[in-house]
């Protein structure tokens, strides 16, 4: 077993903050994928939304991997929508007195008016003018306005630059219809995405991508990785607009994001927020596959639901700086917690930029990797205080730079670790050969060490 493959030691039960009625460390779920059956447990879900055989395809963006599905399972938005619903006949009324003559025509202005903008008018009219009958004084028609020039750092600017190409993918298989979203790398059709989006179709499944001029292509994989949950595929088109990648690591806490993708089904969706942290170690995966992924997230509170795995997080100058992946749900097996609570997860772009060109060249990618078994340790009021080391890989980059077993990690490149989780993610941050410098505590004596990181070889469980 290697950082690759992080060692879950058994926790107390009923610790702070863990809910008893999980097994294991609480991850976020990848968004399923609107199609495939139901994941049930409680991690950081991958950005789709599942539904099951035969229904309309409606959003998520990973198959059971990614997490417990949202509430909307692939069927179309219905009459049951709408936040007004079939809304009574108007009954004839007896004549009363004036004043309760207007208080009628507010109650039927509240009733009919919230839809369209112009009971809001009839119901001020009709408490505060002298005659009974409401008026309007601008009454609506459909003459509307072009939208007004956006001016540069706006999410409306930000969103024009990037929505041509975001695209959104749909994957039918024996298993079903699931769909999720991709982003434009190249004119000639190359499309990167999340691993989840693509690959739980198995073999033989047909990828359709529906392009932002509404046209539909197929498409075919050009390259998997699932340790970085990330994908390429290639689309049968050649006029294709790709989008400007930006460098994330040069965000900040606080600035203003944007997310453009599919939830549910809904494609060229645009929503915004910030950047909530930074580097946050992010575990996602699925029971059914055994499959994990940890990476250095970024955080955000830019709503993101099922089916927008595989979308772009940009920055207001209209700059890729993530792919979304995961999100974290409120908890639990209902269908109604799966989607957004304003926690979702990106896979920074300066990580995935190298594995997308190892994915575009030759169909795989290569990892960084410390050698060696890794979990948390533990503070004696029970909080994860730090990544233990367990057994180092002969040869390995931790053995040649004299970590041992018991060896408790503490920072990496002044960064702090906290967990086992957080220093897989800061390893694979890197590329092989990179040098980092490690922090740690051996015997409660607190030690640094520089170690060159070794290579997988396109081969993570090896």
């Amino acid at each position: 077993m290697t950082e690759n493959q992080p060692h879950q030691p058994q926790q107390p039960q009923n610790q702070p903050g863990q809910n008893p009625q999980q097994q294991g460390p609480d991850r976020t779920q990848q968004l399923p994928l609107s199609g495939y059956g139901q994941h049930q447990q409680q991690q950081y879900a991958p950005l789709g939304g599942q539904q099951r055989p035969g229904q309309h395809p409606s959003g998520g963006s990973a198959y059971p991997q990614f997490g417990a599905p949202g509430t909307h399972q692939g069927t179309p938005p219905g009459s049951n929508w709408p936040p007004f619903g079939p809304q009574p006949a108007h009954q004839p009324q007896p004549a009363k007195p004036k004043r309760r003559g207007l208080a009628a025509v507010a109650l039927t202005a509240l009733l009919v008016g919230a839809a369209g903008g112009v009971g809001g008018a009839a119901v001020y009219s009709a408490t505060n003018d002298s005659s009974a009958t409401p008026s309007v004084t601008a009454p609506l028609n459909g003459n509307q306005a072009a939208p007004a020039a956006a001016p540069d750092g706006s999410v409306q600017s930000a969103a024009a630059k990037v929505l041509p190409s975001v695209v959104k993918i749909a994957v039918a298989s024996q298993q079903g219809a699931a769909t999720g979203s991709g982003i434009v790398i190249s004119k000639d059709g190359l499309i990167v995405t999340n691993n989840h989006v693509v690959a739980g179709g198995g073999a033989g499944a047909q990828i359709t991508v529906m392009l932002n001029d509404g046209r539909t292509v197929p498409a075919t994989i050009k390259g998997t990785d699932p340790l970085t949950d990330l994908a390429v595929i290639h689309a049968d088109a050649t006029d294709l607009t790709p989008a400007t990648l930006g460098q994330s690591g040069k965000l900040g806490v606080g600035q203003g994001v944007v997310a453009i993708g599919s939830p549910f089904g809904l494609e060229a969706t645009v929503t915004s927020g910030i950047v909530s942290a930074l580097n946050r170690p992010v575990t996602s995966g699925d029971e059914q596959q055994d499959s994990t992924t940890v990476f250095p997230a970024i955080q955000t509170d830019a709503a993101i639901n099922p089916g927008n795995s595989g979308g772009a997080l940009i920055d207001l100058a209209g700059q890729v700086v993530g792919i979304n992946s995961a999100i974290k749900t409120a908890g639990g097996s209902g269908q109604s917690e799966g989607g957004n609570i304003g926690l979702g997860f990106a896979i920074p772009i300066d990580q995935a930029k190298p594995i997308i060109d190892e994915l575009v060249a030759k169909g795989k990618a290569t990892h960084a990797r410390l050698g060696v078994t890794v979990g948390d340790a533990q503070s004696s009021d029970g909080l994860s205080s730090g990544a233990r080391l367990g057994e180092a890989t002969s040869g390995g980059a931790a053995d040649k730079a004299g970590l041992q077993a018991g060896d408790v990690v503490t920072a990496v490149d002044g960064k702090a670790i906290s967990s086992g989780d957080a220093l897989v993610a800061a390893v694979r941050s890197h590329r092989p050969g990179d040098e980092v410098k490690i922090d740690f505590t051996r015997n409660g004596k607190a030690q640094s060490v520089t170690a060159t990181l070794g290579s997988d070889n396109g081969n993570p469980t090896g």
